[in-house]
């Protein structure tokens, strides 16, 4: 690889409590508060000022690297800051300008127009309570029900044309990601904007599901599919204006794009460390999911490469409208050994295919009630799975004898397990080992731990998050809002 991305060791700041501290500003300055870091402040980039119209000067900032060359096409990342944010904030606070440095891509960072908040459409109600005063003096700025007279919308624009007349930029890959209110800022503009967008990303933050939708139920969408990336973080709470869980506002916002791009096959899921991915292909667009396992409101450092790399380094943007991804700079492959099981399941995932059960998976739970006078405690909760799936799934063979009491699985490699109806012990080549809760039997199926299974017959990395159990070959850890869109295809 000919351009190298160049980390540069900074000074840390580990006694700094602001959002924002200025001092970071062409300085060698970084801080860290649960995982949002910053780097050091690139020296190309570059701070612009403009008035496009009359009475606002706005201001923005620019990263070219420096293998640029005029003579070629170049793609163009639009990066919108959080609330309370800046532009060369949200440079800082990325890796964007290190990927541009590898991708030969350049960044814009603009700065919101008013109080460092982008004005972005609220739910009506919540736009009313959002405009009376409160005690932070911080209130939201008046948002035209008419997109064309949205002041930060034209800013967008302005910024399009004011970069194609300045450098040779390759139309047809323009791209936008956003954090916290810029993930509101950039799913504004691709609901009115995105078809002049090859994809558009944002991280935390989802929509209030009642922008989604017009009175009437349609879906809120001036501009049609779009590529899309979606991170959000598993500690998070529900946007403004959402009466719902933190967890229903993710699913209405994945429902949203899954309809809008025409994403109806099912996902490739892979699970690297504490990043849960879910890429779809859709019809008209593609879309991508991801969870970041015990993290909190705001972005990963790595989510730019990411975004980059899996989306929007094989997006283009056709004349005819067009929007598909090809070859991308990581393949967007699911993990080709993996087995899911979610609680009240009709379906497994076994290496990203659908697999019906005999019969419904389950919650059981381990009781201790011995000498609690008729109370209990429960000292574990495990998701129950047919045996028979369990062995068909890892290349078992299997009998089932005594009206599926009794299930004994022999491998390709020759052991022999035998599991029977109330037993915690099984045998395994003749030896008792000691399961995590006892076998159960229900209408003449008899039902495992995956979880136990996963790992010790099977031996691989097995993660347990919100009764719903996922298996793969290497580190993996089971987030939230990836548990619940795994139980969805499973229901």
């Amino acid at each position: 690889m000919d351009n190298k991305i160049v980390l540069l060791a900074g000074t840390p700041n580990d006694s700094n409590r602001d959002y924002l501290p200025e001092e970071i500003k062409g300085s060698d300055m970084v801080v860290n508060e649960n995982g949002n870091n910053s780097q050091v402040y690139p020296k190309n980039l570059k701070e612009y000022h403009e008035c496009f119209e009359e009475g606002t000067e706005d201001t923005w900032y620019e990263y070219v690297p420096d293998s640029y060359d005029p003579a070629k096409k170049t793609p163009l990342v639009f990066s919108m800051h959080g609330g309370l944010m800046t532009g060369w904030g949200q440079a800082v606070y990325t890796s964007w300008t290190h990927v541009a440095d590898r991708e030969g891509f350049i960044v814009v960072f603009p700065d919101a127009s008013k109080r460092r908040f982008w004005t972005v459409e609220y739910d009506k109600e919540l736009y009313k309570e959002l405009l009376k005063p409160n005690p932070t003096g911080i209130y939201v700025d008046p948002c035209s029900e008419d997109i064309r007279e949205n002041h930060d919308a034209n800013l967008v624009l302005f910024l399009i044309r004011k970069m194609k007349e300045k450098y040779n930029i390759d139309e047809s890959r323009i791209y936008m990601q956003g954090m916290s209110l810029g993930n509101a800022m950039t799913f504004m503009m691709a609901r009115h904007y995105g078809n002049l967008f090859a994809a558009m990303a944002g991280s935390a933050g989802p929509s209030a599901p009642g922008l989604l939708k017009n009175e009437d139920g349609t879906l809120n969408n001036q501009a049609g599919p779009v590529n899309i990336w979606q991170s959000r973080m598993e500690i998070d709470n529900p946007p403004l204006g959402c009466s719902g869980t933190y967890e229903d506002a993710v699913v209405d916002n994945r429902d949203y794009w899954l309809e809008i791009n025409g994403c109806e096959d099912l996902p490739r899921i892979k699970i690297d460390g504490e990043s849960n991915l879910a890429f779809y292909r859709g019809k008209k667009a593609d879309y991508v999911f991801r969870d970041i396992k015990n993290r909190d409101h705001g972005q990963t450092f790595d989510d730019a490469e990411l975004v980059w790399d899996y989306l929007f380094s094989g997006a283009v943007r056709k004349e005819s409208g067009e929007c598909p991804v090809g070859e991308t700079e990581l393949e967007r492959q699911g993990d080709q050994i993996s087995f899911a099981a979610a609680k009240e399941g009709r379906y497994v995932w076994v290496n990203n295919k659908k697999t019906e059960l005999p019969g419904r998976s389950f919650v059981w739970n381990k009781l201790k009630y011995h000498g609690l006078g008729g109370k209990e405690i429960v000292r574990g909760s495990y998701v129950m799975v047919p045996a028979v799936t369990l062995a068909e799934s890892f290349g078992f063979s299997y009998e089932i004898s005594e009206e599926g009491a009794r299930v004994v699985m022999t491998g390709k490699d020759g052991r022999e397990l035998q599991f029977v109806r109330g037993c915690i012990g099984c045998t395994m080549d003749n030896r008792i080992h000691s399961m995590l809760c006892e076998a159960v039997e229900r209408d003449g199926v008899l039902y495992l731990s995956a979880e136990w299974f996963c790992n010790e017959v099977c031996q691989l990395h097995t993660s347990v998050c919100s009764d719903t159990v996922y298996a793969t070959d290497h580190y993996s850890v089971l987030s939230m809002n990836m548990a619940r869109l795994i139980r969805d295809l499973l229901a």
